[in-house]
């Protein structure tokens, strides 16, 4: 359930928790506030994978809000593609922001001493398998959204400076953490072109959701763990444990001056 970044050196551990998935409406009042509590209790710092809501309204961001409240750790999230359904993403954003949420879309920040950058993501496939730029407009346009979101990614991990970087996605980078899913969906779970930016700025992790029947984890390149935190997926992982995948990154002691 636990990994280990660079244990044995001198430094602190920080316990990083993330789940995803939540797609919390008005009929989960009472059911993810505990669960989150529960969870938080195991880690320093939680991230939340994306699609928080069911439909993307503000009624459900308001009610998951009042759940958050009894989280006693700093909160790091994305939104994801449920949370896009209704138009208001924005509105989204502040009700969970006042909630005491960072919500990252391009953007970095750092809890205890790591460095984290989050981006939605989009679709788009793997490998020979990813849509190319060509023919209609509509497809230009949405391979167009693909190359943003990698790029949002990019510039959010190339304003970090920590030694420790992690990233927080809802679509997948890799076509491993989707595997289990039909494979003719598995250009909608996720794109290969975010994979891009983590190569050149290396991360400790990469967590991400949005495939609740894939695989729980894969590798980016030789070493760079992927995790798919969908809370769907934890729970058949993890039936008798609280569903949230655990990853511990070694912090070094900054120098003296």
């Amino acid at each position: 359930m636990a990994q280990t970044k660079g244990a044995g050196r001198a430094g602190r551990v920080v316990r990083i928790g993330a789940v995803a998935d939540l797609h919390f409406s008005k009929n989960s009042q009472g059911q993810v506030g505990p669960l989150l509590a529960q969870v938080a209790e195991l880690v320093d710092v939680l991230l939340l994978g994306g699609d928080l809501t069911d439909y993307g309204l503000p009624e459900e961001a308001q009610l998951l809000a009042r759940e958050l409240s009894g989280v006693r750790v700093p909160l790091v999230g994305v939104l994801g593609n449920h949370d896009y359904e209704s138009g208001k993403q924005d509105e989204l954003r502040a009700i969970l922001a006042d909630a005491g949420v960072t919500v990252l879309d391009g953007d970095a920040c750092e809890v205890k001493g790591v460095g984290f950058a989050g981006a939605k993501g989009f679709a788009g496939g793997f490998g020979r398998g990813a849509l190319g730029a060509w023919g209609e407009d509509a497809v230009k346009h949405f391979v167009h959204e693909a190359v943003n979101e990698a790029l949002k990614l990019e510039a959010a991990l190339a304003r970090l400076r920590t030694p420790q970087r992690i990233a927080l996605l809802h679509y997948s980078p890799i076509k491993a953490t989707v595997e289990g899913e039909p494979p003719e969906i598995f250009a909608f779970l996720g794109c290969g072109r975010l994979a891009e930016p983590l190569t050149r700025y290396p991360v400790a992790a990469v967590f991400h959701g949005h495939a609740h029947r894939g695989s729980p984890e894969g590798t980016l390149g030789d070493s760079i763990p992927v995790y798919n935190v969908a809370l769907p997926l934890l729970r058949r992982l993890w039936p008798d444990k609280p569903p949230v995948r655990v990853v511990q990154v070694h912090v070094p002691e900054a120098p003296e001056e």
